[in-house]
């Protein structure tokens, strides 16, 4: 199906303005995959707050132009499938990872977050990050820590005071 010239701008400009909002992305090759495992990847995605779009190589290298993930346009070549984290950076790294086990024919090229364009090996390291649930999560215990610790320890003193109290008790009911 050709697509018309104002098709073509319409889906660079919403790629672009995805791109712009996105936290990281995933570049990958689908070749090899039939439309359920293609339409179970985007059910996962849709779920997981991932924007995951089947776009003509050309178009998808217009559309990263002038954004933080535009050394991935080197990638783009052949089927590939664009994911855009858009709720936290490791979101679609985690979604691509999970199908990866089921799927092996789904093929990461090129990652890309905070400006910087990331290997294949690096998928592991971002599925890893904390989701922004977690994250809170650890910087609340962190923040907790101190406190609890010198509650602990200002509760040692009365409590020391009273082991001797009662140790002294004890040592004069065994002398007398």
């Amino acid at each position: 199906m050709t697509l018309s010239l104002e098709e073509k701008q319409a889906i660079v400009a919403e790629v672009a303005e995805i791109a712009a909002k996105s936290h990281s992305a995933v570049c990958a090759e689908y070749s090899g995959l039939s439309s359920n495992q293609m339409n179970s990847l985007r059910k996962e995605a849709r779920s997981g707050g991932v924007y995951l779009r089947v776009v003509k190589n050309t178009l998808a290298r217009l559309a990263v132009k002038g954004t933080e993930y535009e050394g991935m346009a080197e990638v783009i070549k052949g089927p590939m499938i664009l994911a855009f984290s858009q709720e936290e950076p490791g979101a679609a790294a985690r979604i691509f990872k999970a199908f990866i086990k089921d799927n092996n024919k789904l093929v990461v090229k090129a990652l890309g977050v905070g400006g910087q364009v990331l290997g294949p090996d690096a998928l592991e390291r971002l599925a890893s990050l904390p989701t922004k649930d977690q994250a809170i999560s650890i910087l609340m215990s962190c923040m907790q820590a101190p406190i609890t610790k010198l509650a602990q320890t200002l509760n040692e003193i009365p409590s020391k005071l009273v082991r001797t109290v009662a140790a002294v008790g004890e040592q004069k009911q065994a002398a007398g």
